[in-house]
C-alpha cells in the first residue's frame, strides 16, 4: 500500500485520539485489534502513530519553537496531527526526504484544511527542517541497543565488583597465613639473656667469694682471741 494512504489511515487514528483524549498508542491497539469496516492498518501507519506517541514531547517542543503565533494546543485538531506526521518524518525516519515529508502534510491539509492552514504548514515545517539537529530522538531500535549497552556496562560493573572481592579475600587470608607463621629466630635477641644470665654468675660466685673470705676472718679473729685467753691464764698462773 503507498505511504500516501498510509500516512491519511495514521492520521485518522491520531486525530480521533486527540478529538477523545484517549492516549495514541492505546487507540492503536484497539485499531489494530479491531479494525472494523476498514481494511487492517497498514504498518507504516503503525509506525507513523507509534512513532509520534514515542517521540510526541520533543515532537511538540520543536513545533511549539517553530510556530508563530500559534502554539501546538491552540492549533485545529486536524493541522497539529498532520505537523506530527511530517515533524515525525523530518527529525525520526531518514528514509523519508524532508521535501517529501512537507510535500505530503500539504496535500493532507489541502484535503482536510483551508486555505491558510497550507501556508502555515509549509513555513512551520521548513523552519524546522533548518534546525532538526537540535532535536535529537530515538527511534525503538535506539532505545533497545541504549538498553543493552545499559545492562551489559551493570554486569561488567558487577563483575568489577566480585574481582575486587575475591582480591580483597585474598589478600586478607594471606595476611592471616602471614601472622600466624612463627617469627624467625636472631641470634641478636638471645644476647642479652645471655649477658644476664653470665653477669648473674659472676654476681653469685662473687657472693661466694665474700662469705668465704668473712668466714676465714671470722675464724682468725676466734684463734686470736683464744691464743690470747690462754696467755692470760698462762701469766696467772706463773
Amino acid at each position: 500500500m503507498a505511504r500516501s494512504t498510509a500516512r491519511k489511515r495514521a492520521l485518522n487514528t491520531l486525530y480521533e485520539a486527540d478529538e477523545k483524549g484517549q492516549d495514541f498508542l492505546s487507540l492503536l491497539a484497539e485499531r489494530i485489534a479491531q479494525p472494523g469496516a476498514q481494511t487492517p492498518l497498514p504498518d507504516y501507519a503503525i509506525e507513523i502513530v507509534r512513532g509520534v506517541a514515542d517521540n510526541r514531547v520533543t515532537i511538540d517542543r520543536a513545533l511549539d519553537e517553530h510556530s508563530t503565533g500559534w502554539k501546538i494546543r491552540r492549533m485545529a485538531v486536524v493541522d497539529r496531527n498532520i505537523l506530527r506526521i511530517a515533524a515525525w518524518e523530518i527529525l525520526c525516519n531518514d528514509e523519508v526526504p524532508d521535501k517529501v515529508a512537507i510535500d505530503e502534510a500539504l496535500s493532507l491539509a489541502r484535503t482536510l484544511s483551508d486555505d491558510d492552514s497550507l501556508s502555515f504548514i509549509h513555513g512551520l515545517l521548513s523552519a524546522l527542517c533548518a534546525d532538526k539537529e537540535q532535536y535529537p530522538v530515538r527511534n525503538e531500535d535506539d532505545e533497545a541497543e541504549a538498553a543493552d549497552a545499559s545492562e551489559g556496562d551493570e554486569s561488567s560493573e558487577t563483575a568489577v565488583s566480585a574481582e575486587a572481592t575475591g582480591s580483597d579475600a585474598a589478600t586478607g587470608s594471606s595476611d592471616a597465613a602471614e601472622s600466624t607463621e612463627p617469627a624467625p629466630s636472631n641470634p641478636a635477641d638471645s644476647q642479652p639473656d645471655q649477658q644476664a644470665s653470665d653477669h648473674q654468675n659472676t654476681d653469685q660466685q662473687a657472693s661466694e667469694q665474700e662469705t668465704a673470705a668473712q668466714e676465714t676472718s671470722t675464724q682468725s679473729q676466734d684463734a686470736i682471741s683464744s691464743s690470747q685467753m690462754d696467755s692470760g691464764v698462762s701469766n696467772t698462773t706463773e
